[in-house]
């Protein structure tokens, strides 16, 4: 799922200081999380999702029919 949110972001032409900015955190909370050294609990997974202008719900839809 992480990885579908990464490429969202990517997508979405959204740097991680940029997605940091609009959550309220710093660029490491971004990569921390995305190189799986932090987890994400699910208001964040959302929080993040909007921030990049995703779906939240797609983005665990494409995980599971990977």
């Amino acid at each position: 799922m992480i990885d579908a949110l990464v490429s969202a972001r990517k997508a979405a032409n959204v740097t991680q200081a940029e997605l940091g900015q609009r959550i309220g955190q710093r660029q490491t909370f971004v990569s921390k999380f995305e190189l799986g050294e932090r987890r994400l609990d699910p208001a964040e997974f959302v929080k993040i999702s909007r921030a990049i202008g995703a779906d939240p719900y797609a983005i665990m839809k494409s995980a599971e029919s990977d």
